[in-house]
Parts: C-alpha cells; sequence; structure tokens
C-alpha cells in the first residue's frame, strides 16, 4: 500500500483512503479521514468565495481606484474613478515611462444630535508602465465630478511600422 493510497490528494476526485483494519460493512464515505477533508475543503471554498473578485488567493490586494485604458493613432487616454475626491488630494506624475496615481482620502462625518461620529482613512497607488513612443512632456489631465482623466499624446510619425523581410530560396 503506497502513501497516495492513504491520503486523498485531490478534493475534485473522490477517491478514499485505503481503509486499513476496518469491518468491511462499514459506510466507506464515513471515513473520517474523508470526512475531515471534505470539511476542510468546504471551509476554504466558503472563504475565497466571501472576499471580493478583486482579490485573489495569492494575496494581491484590491485594485483602487478602477482604472480604464484606450488609446488611438493620436494618444493615450487614462480615466480613472475617484469618488468623494477632488484634485487636491490625487498627485499624478510621470518617470521613466511609468503613470503613477496616488491619493489619499479623509473623511469625518459627525452627528452630535445621534451621537454618531465616523472617520476613514485610505491612500492609494496605482502605476501604469506606458508604451513607447509617448511625450510624456505633453501630458495633460482633467478631473471632473470624481473622474481623472489623463490624455498623452503620440509621438508624430512613431507608429509602429511593420517591414516586410523577404526570404531568398538557397
Amino acid at each position: 500500500m503506497s502513501l497516495r493510497d492513504l491520503i486523498p490528494w485531490s478534493r475534485q476526485e473522490n477517491r478514499l483512503p485505503a481503509v486499513v483494519g476496518a469491518e468491511p460493512e462499514r459506510d466507506r464515505t464515513t471515513h473520517p479521514l474523508m470526512s475531515l477533508h471534505r470539511d476542510v475543503n468546504r471551509l476554504f471554498d466558503d472563504l475565497w468565495r466571501g472576499l471580493p473578485s478583486s482579490l485573489t488567493a495569492f494575496g494581491h490586494v484590491i485594485d483602487y481606484p478602477r482604472i480604464e485604458l484606450s488609446e488611438t493613432e493620436k494618444d493615450i487616454r487614462v480615466t480613472a474613478e475617484l469618488p468623494g475626491l477632488d484634485e487636491s488630494q490625487v498627485d499624478l506624475s510621470i518617470a521613466d515611462g511609468v503613470l503613477a496615481l496616488k491619493g489619499e482620502k479623509k473623511s469625518e462625518l459627525e452627528d452630535k444630535d445621534r451621537g454618531y461620529s465616523e472617520r476613514s482613512y485610505g491612500r492609494f497607488e496605482r502605476r501604469i508602465h506606458l508604451p513607447k513612443g509617448v511625450e510624456s512632456d505633453k501630458a495633460q489631465a482633467s478631473f471632473s465630478n470624481g473622474v481623472l482623466t489623463v490624455t498623452i499624446p503620440r509621438k508624430e510619425g512613431d507608429g509602429d511600422s511593420v517591414r516586410r523581410i523577404p526570404i531568398n530560396k538557397n
């Protein structure tokens, strides 16, 4: 008997470990190890199901703010949703071909009549690698109704050129 027979390695398979010294009439689905195995799998499945979809099993943080990238022949446009912020709470910079979007949100809410007070604080940072051939010194940004739009023009005549290479017969 091998070790693989004793431990159910895959939860997708319904393999049972070998029952050593058990009565043949015993129900094999009630094996203590299999029951424990199913319970632990169910626990972790429920845990991951309850987390937001943008939080992965590998521990990456939630991607905030949500951004949208679009490009045309003339420019690249980055749009970020920043609800509840104003332009003074956002820092935007380009260095070494990377657009950095940083921000900080502080909020206080107090209702003395109801004895209620709430404070929230959060920092965020997103880095977006820009393609070659953009004029980062001519980038422009606008902020309206919680939406930041950054437009970065492309260099003139710096599109991807395709050159056909003839194949010679030897």
